[in-house]
């Protein structure tokens, strides 16, 4: 694959370990790096007010719940605690459900991993925070018996699950995530647009897909804006797709292939293989192309292609 180009240097005071964060920085993928917008920022920052908030709303009434319904001597209503815990419940899912939104708008770098894996995963932290003590705390209470410990402390830890399960990230995104797809995505295309359908489990580089074909409510955007209404990643089929569906030549294939580093963390395997060190666009792939019909316009005629416009003249990415 071909190297980046170094930046020029500058001609500023800042330190060589400024300038070399910059240089590891702008290189993170060839084509660029993404960068979160002002407007995205901004978002991102009020959702996180708003999940701080409710999370510390929730830890606030797991303390009301152990001062007030525990600790003093005296019974313990079942029916009351449960309704405290389902309260928590609702506050903590409703904080990381915002967070997780938030970290679409403005995701973390796998660089750090303290903090990539932090940013994403702490909604599951502070669901531990507002049930683990209360947890343990139901099964040391002194002012009840066997039976009623073990209603609560099931009730308590199946909740407890059950927000964790729903605030754990396991498509969390990630600043090198959105630069690769940006990056493959311009480079096939030649602008950012890819196309989706709401509550879809991916994005695809044009809307003639056949994942895309029953619908009638496709949208497009950019990479960004398809993370941002809830869509994890690009497809992994975009090399199939782009051949077969969408007008696209192996030869526009492998140039994304070459150009766009880190390119195999988009790929479905069956779809590429590597020659000489370099990813090439897979033999069963190619034998997969459609044919002509026989009253379709031959390639070396001079009539208009069908699936090629000339807005999707692939750009040449700069370097």
């Amino acid at each position: 694959m071909a190297e980046s180009k170094k930046p020029r240097s500058s001609k500023s005071s800042k330190s060589r370990a400024e300038r070399g964060a910059e240089v590891a920085e702008q290189n993170t993928t060839k084509g660029g790096s993404f960068h979160a917008s002002p407007e995205a920022k901004s978002t991102a920052l009020k959702l996180r007010i708003v999940a701080m908030v409710l999370w510390i709303v929730a830890i606030g009434l797991e303390i009301f719940t152990i001062v007030w319904a525990l600790l003093p001597d005296k019974p313990v209503n079942t029916w009351l605690i449960i309704g405290l815990i389902i309260g928590i419940a609702v506050l903590t899912l409703g904080g990381s459900l915002l967070w997780k939104k938030a970290n679409r708008y403005d995701p973390a770098s796998e660089k750090d991993k303290v903090r990539f894996f932090v940013q994403n995963q702490l909604g599951v932290i502070m669901t531990i925070l507002a049930f683990l003590p209360l947890i343990v705390l139901i099964f040391l209470d002194k002012n009840m018996d066997g039976k009623q410990k073990g209603i609560l402390g099931t009730v308590a830890i199946a909740v407890a699950v059950l927000v964790g399960v729903f605030s754990f990230d396991k498509d969390a995104p990630s600043v090198e995530q959105y630069s690769v797809e940006t990056n493959v995505v311009k480079e096939l295309t030649g602008e950012d647009k890819v196309f989706w359908t709401k509550n879809g489990s991916a994005f695809h580089v044009c809307a003639e897909v056949p994942d895309l074909s029953r619908s009638k409510d496709i949208q497009n955007g950019t990479v960004t804006a398809a993370h941002e209404a809830g869509i994890p990643r690009l497809t992994k089929k975009w090399v199939s797709e782009a051949t077969k569906n969408c007008g696209y030549t192996t030869a526009d294939v492998d140039r994304v292939l070459g150009n766009v580093d880190d390119v195999s963390r988009t790929l479905d395997e069956g779809q590429v293989i590597e020659q000489s060190g370099e990813l090439e666009v897979a033999p069963e792939v190619i034998d997969e192309e459609p044919t002509p019909a026989p009253n379709e316009t031959a390639p070396n005629e001079t009539a208009p292609a069908t699936t090629t416009p000339a807005t999707r003249t692939p750009a040449t990415s700069a370097r």
